[in-house]
């Protein structure tokens, strides 16, 4: 599956317990399109994590797709819980309008509520229902490819960056872009 290119994302939720809200955030390189109507998407999770059991709890989430300048934040949600958090705490975001799960300053994002999930061995497929989507200005998505993060190469009429580029380093540009809620126009 290393040959397999995939969209890299963030994926964010909460747990609430003892008067406090705490966020959880999980690089995801597993998101798809399951359904247009109504609008469905599903990502793999590892079961034991402590991510899968807060997004159990709150039954909403948000992933931020990530472009070529979200690949610090992929390594960092991609490691142990301790630099998960850390770099929630030091990255900018904001709560999502409707579920309260945080957005991370990405190309796009979605916010979720839980429609079904499926466990296997040790992970668990987790099907949402898009409740929301937002964007901003686009550069080239970040993708996975044989284990290394990775820019798309693009044609010379796109100003874009080829994949023989380095990948450039994230910027405190964050806009938020537009919000448009599923059946309603931006």
């Amino acid at each position: 599956m290393r040959t397999f290119v995939t969209g890299v994302c963030v994926a964010t939720t909460f747990a609430d317990g003892d008067g406090e809200r705490r966020h959880e955030a999980v690089t995801v390189r597993s998101l798809v399109s399951v359904s247009l109507q109504p609008p469905l998407i599903s990502m793999v999770l590892p079961r034991e994590a402590g991510f899968f059991t807060s997004l159990l709890a709150s039954r909403v989430w948000t992933v931020s797709i990530l472009d070529v300048a979200g690949d610090d934040l992929a390594r960092s949600f991609g490691a142990d819980p301790e630099t998960r958090a850390r770099a929630l705490r030091t990255c900018v975001t904001w709560a999502g309008p409707r579920t309260g799960a945080l957005v991370l300053a990405a190309s796009a994002w979605l916010e979720c509520r839980l429609y079904e999930w499926r466990g296997f061995a040790d992970s668990a497929v987790v099907i949402g229902e898009v409740l929301a989507t937002g964007g901003r200005r686009r550069r080239p998505p970040l993708v996975s490819l044989n284990g290394a993060l990775r820019t798309l190469a693009c044609s010379r009429a796109d100003s874009r960056p080829p994949l023989a580029q380095p990948l450039p380093r994230a910027t405190s540009d964050h806009p938020a872009g537009a919000v448009a809620r599923i059946g309603e126009e931006p």
